[in-house]
């Protein structure tokens, strides 16, 4: 899969350096992975919770942060739609949220 604007978890883990581990660990397997559809997104992260037929919650450095990811399976690709402290994800709508 290909992970649009990948720059931004980058700069994420930059300004939270305890995410990096997570954040890399999620986006070296979303980058080795080729699903097509959220069962395949679930065999890889048994953890995440599918919000809707693109949208997926995925829960980063044991719980404290979370992360929406839109899939486009058709075309390979992943966009970043939020990245936050469980507090900002409590505040955000996370079916229409894009932050990124």
């Amino acid at each position: 899969m290909r992970i649009v604007a990948d720059s931004n978890l980058k700069g994420y883990w930059q300004r939270h350096p305890s995410t990096r581990g997570a954040l890399e660990h999620w986006r070296t397997t979303v980058k080795a992975a080729e699903w097509q559809s959220m069962q395949d997104v679930l065999r890889s992260f048994s953890k995440a919770k599918v919000l809707n037929k693109e949208r997926a919650k995925f829960e980063i450095g044991g719980g404290n942060f979370r992360l929406i990811a839109a899939f486009n399976f058709r075309r390979q690709s992943v966009y970043v739609k939020f990245i936050g402290t469980h507090a900002e994800y409590d505040a955000v709508d996370a079916l229409t949220v894009s932050k990124f």
